[in-house]
């Protein structure tokens, strides 16, 4: 795992993995310091002869100007007090750079993920499920950085602050750091072969049926007429329960498990003690006083350490899946989105399909077989063909959407690819059957991509007129600022398509493509829509339209008409 978490950590941030490290081992150094100064207040108790035997001690007592023995006593417990505080206040400092590096990760994984599942194509997103889709993207990176690195921190940190102690209590008194091994040594080994592969199991398990809770929850709502219709939702919810059953019944056995580092650590404590007790019966003397509080003040700050580090283990192995789904995002380079947007790819000439073959990674037999087409600039084509025949499958080449399996795109003469893919998106408006329409303002749908601040209202009207949406427009409560509801809820069918041709149009685009834009509404609405394409063509000579459709009336602007299929 150790690779597999080197490898997560974009190239960015393993520099300031160093510092990172630093911080840990100056926490660990602390903490040891903060142990160490309960020695002289141990020391003291335990033995007042012990201020006369003690050169460090004298010395200080001489240093503060002390009067009596009391009056050290009271010194040195304020002394340690005030050592402890600013201890704890160095720690919290140190532990800020931790906490920012954490979570800025988290914030760099989370875009990143986001991005690199966007950037592989609407032919992945389409074979994926876009609620595993969301809860990885959404969830992952967090489960990565609180599940896995941060309790690798916790380890190693509280691993020096253990190497510490017990080295040393090797040079001061071995003989309670062989006790401490020998008691705590066995109980670690036992916790570990306890719970290795059940927590592995235990998370794998859970983010399997968490991912499946978030599908049927996402199916449900996604297609709620089929399923109230249907009555299907009986069988939704059987199918959540049966989830969320499996996912309360890991949680039980991983609370479970994670109860067990304390439960050791505290039988280990009463065995060391036990063991003391045993001792001091069989040997008395100062010696075994002093041995016993050392142990004991080991034991106070070894204890938790030990506890931390097991229940750290613990999360790492139930979070361990997070590393896998992370790594398909490994030092991928996005600094091409992240420059500024590129200029539009103005059509002077035509569109040349030249011997396109397209067939899915999956599928055996091309959609589409060396299909050639030319497309001039200002004309109006019409592709049909029956269902499946693969006219919206060659939409999408078109749009740039799906890559070529053979042949090419070419416009302009000049092949459309990678590099000026995003020039090709400026210059073209896409329409298909079902308009996206986002939770925003009626505005911000319109000018999509653009904040409420950066719209051009003047372009806004003009589109919404020649869109014919003025009407609807007049009847919102806050016109254009309107939010028009999750996926469009207020809008009907043919009011939809406007707003996509509204879009379209707002890009100021060359090029209209539709795909099936008026096949699920009905005539009147249908007629209008194409008499909107209609005069926008007639208004605009130089405006490159593509219309897929199945009924002739969608296609009779059309200068030719294509139909896919036939020899």
């Amino acid at each position: 795992m150790k690779r597999g978490l080197w490898n997560i950590l974009p190239r960015s941030y393993r520099r300031r993995t160093i510092g990172v490290v630093v911080t840990i081992f100056l926490r660990a150094v602390l903490n040891f310091a903060g142990v160490a100064t309960l020695l002289p207040v141990l020391m003291l108790i335990l033995n007042r002869d012990n201020l006369e035997s003690s050169e460090p001690l004298m010395w200080l007592y001489q240093l503060l100007g002390c009067s009596s023995y009391t009056n050290f006593v009271m010194v040195i417990c304020a002394l340690v007090i005030m050592a402890i505080l600013i201890k704890n206040v160095a720690i919290l400092g140190l532990y800020r750079y931790e906490r920012d590096f954490i979570y800025s990760l988290y914030k760099h994984l989370s875009e990143n993920l986001y991005r690199y599942y966007y950037n592989r194509g609407l032919s992945y997103i389409k074979h994926s499920n876009s609620a595993l889709l969301t809860r990885n993207v959404n969830s992952i990176s967090l489960m990565f950085v609180a599940g896995v690195l941060k309790p690798v921190a916790a380890i190693i940190g509280e691993g020096l602050l253990m190497a510490l102690i017990l080295g040393a209590l090797v040079w001061y008194k071995p003989i309670t750091a062989l006790l401490i091994l020998l008691i705590f040594l066995p109980i670690v080994a036992i916790f570990y072969l306890v719970t290795r592969r059940q927590l592995h199991n235990i998370g794998e398990r859970e983010n399997s049926m968490q991912r499946l809770k978030s599908r049927i929850v996402s199916d449900t709502f996604r297609g709620y007429a089929d399923v109230e219709i249907g009555g299907a939702f009986s069988f939704m919810l059987k199918r959540f329960d049966d989830a969320i059953n499996d996912i309360v019944a890991l949680r039980k056995r991983h609370a479970t498990l994670s109860m067990l580092p304390q439960m050791f650590a505290e039988v280990g404590l009463a065995v060391g003690l036990s063991a003391l007790v045993i001792m001091s019966i069989v040997q008395s003397g100062d010696d075994i006083a002093l041995l016993f509080g050392f142990f004991a003040i080991a034991a106070v700050r070894l204890i938790p350490s030990l506890r931390s580090i097991m229940s750290s283990w613990s999360t790492i192995r139930f979070n361990r899946h997070s590393i896998d789904t992370l790594g398909e995002a490994v030092d991928e380079d996005f600094s091409e989105e992240l420059s500024a947007a590129a200029k539009p790819m103005e059509l002077h000439d035509k569109i040349e399909i030249r011997d396109l073959t397209f067939c899915f990674e999956d599928a055996t037999e091309p959609v589409i077989k060396e299909f050639s087409l030319n497309i001039m600039r200002g004309e109006r084509v019409g592709i049909r063909g029956s269902s499946g025949i693969g006219k919206t499958t060659l939409l999408n080449l078109i749009l740039g959407l799906y890559r070529p399996t053979s042949g090419g795109i070419y416009i302009d003469g000049n092949i459309l690819n990678k590099e000026n893919i995003r020039s090709w998106h400026r210059s073209i408006g896409y329409v298909p059957q079902t308009v996206f329409i986002a939770d925003i303002s009626l505005a911000e749908n319109i000018a999509f991509g653009h904040t409420a601040d950066d719209i051009d209202y003047e372009l806004l009207s003009r589109v919404i007129k020649l869109a014919d949406l003025e009407e609807f427009v007049s009847s919102l409560p806050e016109g254009v600022n309107t939010h028009i509801g999750e996926q469009g809820s207020r809008l009907s069918g043919g009011q939809r398509q406007r707003v996509g041709i509204a879009r379209a149009l707002y890009k100021r685009a060359d090029i209209l493509l539709f795909d099936e834009a008026t096949s699920s509404l009905d005539g009147k609405t249908e007629e209008n829509i194409n008499s909107a394409i209609r005069r926008l063509s007639t208004e605009d000579k130089s405006l490159t339209i593509i219309v897929i459709a199945h009924r002739e009336s969608s296609l009779e602007y059309c200068d030719k008409i294509i139909t896919l299929g036939e020899n």
